[in-house]
């Protein structure tokens, strides 16, 4: 028996590519043809079959779900982008763009779920149909897909929007300790375990929770020593800022830090400071295991 399916489009790359895809299948007895009409040029299947015609649907709701993230997915998402958030300037957008392709990326859940729903729409139209206009097939028949790469865009202008406050908030400390005196000539911060201690330049604890520190800076509800320690150094405005990175990680924390002071702030990883509190991390450790 014999079952034929006829893939319009008139994109020259994916009809090169739906004919490489389907001549290097392992799928024996298919036939592949093309044409030009009217409208639309065409790749054709016919496939000579005696009971395993589901690998013919299979073969080709494979290969087309390749298409639509090969051709269409970054074309879609830009368009919902367009649609929905056409108040972002042209810069804002191709950020917020960005960021939408590196979701689509790092979202493997994400993923693999468009590609079931491409999957099984294509697997289903193409049982009970006989040719198919790749175009009207997708603004017609994946609303789930196209569903899932609007909630990632809304995903996109969130991140976009939060690094936007985030990089304004920065921009407002730097300017804030530029245009005051130096109060502290040095303060080292010890960091470890995302904790942070300072100390002042005779190498003294600093309470960072004390009221001489007035509250500039404070990041949630519940705060964290680091918020505390930020306070105090925005208080304490160093003309040099000795970070020791006891456990070796630079965070977030630190990455803003870096931001705010710039020039002012020095990392390090091996002194007699890192070493005494390397030391101290280590006993502590010992005795948990003992």
């Amino acid at each position: 028996m014999l079952r034929s399916f006829c893939i319009k489009t008139n994109n020259k790359s994916i009809l090169e590519f739906l004919k490489c895809e389907f001549e290097n299948s392992n799928l024996q007895d298919l036939y592949i043809s093309t044409n030009s009409f009217k409208n639309f040029k065409n790749i054709i299947l016919h496939y000579k079959y005696s009971n395993n015609l589901n690998l013919f649907y299979t073969l080709i709701a494979e290969t087309m779900t390749k298409v639509i993230v090969e051709f269409y997915e970054n074309n879609m998402t830009k368009k919902i982008l367009i649609s929905n958030y056409f108040y972002f300037s042209k810069n804002e957008q191709e950020s917020i763009y960005n960021n939408c392709l590196e979701l689509l990326e790092e979202n493997n859940d994400g993923k693999s779920f468009r590609q079931h729903v491409a999957f099984t729409a294509f697997y289903d139209y193409i049982k009970e149909n006989k040719y198919m206009v790749i175009d009207g097939f997708i603004n017609f028949r994946l609303k789930k897909y196209l569903k899932s790469l609007d909630e990632i865009v809304d995903l996109a202008v969130d991140r976009y929007v939060l690094e936007k406050e985030y990089n304004e908030f920065i921009s407002l400390l730097r300017l804030y300790i530029n245009s005051k005196e130096i109060i502290e000539p040095v303060v080292h911060l010890i960091y470890q375990e995302q904790e942070s201690i300072l100390l002042n330049e005779h190498k003294q604890i600093l309470d960072t929770t004390s009221d001489v520190f007035d509250i500039k800076y404070l990041s949630d509800i519940k705060f964290t020593s680091n918020d505390y320690a930020l306070n105090a150094l925005l208080n304490l405005l160093p003309g040099k800022l000795y970070v020791h990175l006891i456990d070796g990680v630079e965070d977030e924390f630190i990455n803003t830090l870096k931001l705010i002071f710039e020039n002012r702030i020095c990392i390090c990883r091996e002194c007699a400071i890192c070493n005494i509190y390397k030391l101290q991390q280590y006993n502590r450790h010992k005795v948990k295991t003992e």
